[in-house]
């Protein structure tokens, strides 16, 4: 009788670590009160390889106090050798009855945003050290001046998955 849990555990151990396996990297970090419209989230990472195609996206959890539709986001990808790429991204954030749109039973919903590889795969062009920059643009309708602080946004983190095309 003993033996069902520990077999219960290595289970869900192994389902777990396998569920994992095509992440080359994965980080989150926390947003303590509201976002702020000049708090850059940054991550360093190494690239996994130049060969071999790969999906990149911008991982968010976000709570009911998020009171948007959309999200803009800046997104900086510094390569080794000194390039740098700067995109202005729109993403859809909830239907048009306002319930925000991701994954999760509770009032915390995932949120799997594309950043590279959705239309075209991406490969690594460079081997080395790669920085990427997240940061919120968001703005208030007939407004200039952007959101100052951004709230229902809770964590705020990038992912590297080897591709399946």
């Amino acid at each position: 009788m003993q033996s069902k849990p520990v077999l219960w555990i290595l289970l869900f151990a192994f389902v777990a670590s396998s569920c994992r396996q095509n992440k080359s990297f994965d980080r989150y970090t926390s947003i303590a009160n509201s976002w702020g419209q000049q708090q850059s989230i940054s991550y360093d990472f190494i690239a996994p390889d130049t060969i071999n195609p790969y999906d990149l996206f911008i991982n968010l959890r976000t709570t009911p106090d998020y009171k948007f539709s959309n999200l803009f986001l800046v997104v900086e990808l510094n390569y080794p050798n000194g390039k740098v790429t700067k995109d202005t991204l729109e993403y859809q954030m909830a239907k048009p009855n306002g319930e925000l749109l991701g994954t999760g039973f509770t009032s915390i919903k995932e949120h799997k945003l594309w950043l590279k590889g959705h239309e075209v795969p991406f490969v690594f062009s460079e081997k080395g050290s790669y920085q990427i920059h997240i940061q919120q643009a968001m703005r208030l309708l007939g407004e200039p001046n952007g959101v100052a602080h951004l709230e229902g946004i809770i964590d705020v983190g990038f992912s590297i998955e080897s591709s399946n095309k």
